[in-house]
């Protein structure tokens, strides 16, 4: 007598359920991302902007390494990336590939921040 052998589709609907419930988890983050965007943009500029002017004093006025310099952040600021230019004594801060912000330091004057159509005559 042969038997026929059944098999369970209960595993694949479990994956089925739990695929349904991340991509509908990742579109909800994407739409609260979205509509906070200019938001989360706003508070990236001033975030590089801080980051930049703190970084560049600490660095040519205090004459401190820019390593040491991060310590001077606020919490929270463990996103923005600090470069510097030390030919043209500048201190560049960029979070995410979003915003970034430039501070240049100028004798007598101390660092100033850079604007866009600054930078972009250069």
């Amino acid at each position: 007598m042969a038997t026929v052998k059944t098999t369970s589709r209960a595993p694949l609907t479990k994956w089925r359920t739990a695929l349904y419930i991340g991509g509908l988890f990742l579109l909800i983050l994407i739409a609260v991302l979205a509509y906070n965007y200019a938001s989360i943009k706003g508070q990236l500029n001033i975030g590089t902007a801080y980051g930049a002017r703190v970084a560049c004093s600490c660095h040519y006025v205090e004459g401190r390494d820019i390593e040491d310099c991060q310590k001077d952040f606020e919490p929270g600021m463990e996103l923005i990336g600090l470069s510097v230019d030390e030919e043209r004594k500048r201190v560049t801060a960029s979070a995410l590939m979003i915003e970034s912000a430039t501070a240049e330091f100028r004798e007598g004057w101390g660092c100033m921040m850079l604007t866009d159509a600054q930078l972009d005559a250069e």
